[in-house]
């Protein structure tokens, strides 16, 4: 298939398993972190739950029945007001169908399903290492210097 082929953006429901680990394999490869997206996935129970939370958004690019693109989202309610906030969590496209509008495509119709939720704003953190995601989102938004501090978990035993 020509990687110049359309494409179709779907929100994923509970019935999609099937893109979802399309979607997640797919992330594996672009962010070369296999490990991180196959070696332990979800029990398919685990991703019917999420898939059908109002939480999480998951948005894929499919080129015939293949997930070319993807975009994981969670939808954080505010306290301070009755709003929330929409966080894209992870956001990639497959190599060959770079350069072709299917991220900016993944944030528009983000973007959609923000204002149809009522949602203030729609924000993604972005590493300095990587220009092209630092290139796309300063087309899209205003950028803002934060610093991100990860803040380990006590594991319990078992785990």
């Amino acid at each position: 298939m020509p990687p110049s082929a359309s494409h179709d953006i779907r929100k994923l429901g509970p019935a999609d398993l099937t893109l979802m680990h399309g979607m997640l394999t797919m992330f594996g490869e672009a962010f070369e972190d296999a490990e991180t997206y196959g070696k332990a996935r979800p029990r398919a129970a685990y991703l019917e739950r999420l898939l059908g939370s109002d939480d999480f958004i998951a948005l894929a690019a499919v080129v015939r029945d293949e997930v070319v693109g993807g975009l994981a989202a969670y939808e954080l309610r505010k306290f301070e007001q009755e709003r929330s906030e929409i966080y894209i969590y992870d956001l990639a496209v497959a190599d060959a169908y770079r350069r072709q509008g299917i991220a900016t495509a993944l944030i528009g119709e983000l973007t959609e399903h923000a204002a149809s939720r009522g949602a203030w704003v729609v924000y993604v953190q972005a590493d300095y290492v990587d220009p092209p995601a630092i290139a796309l989102y300063s087309k899209l938004g205003q950028r803002e210097e934060v610093l991100h501090f990860d803040i380990p978990v006590p594991r319990r035993s078992g785990e």
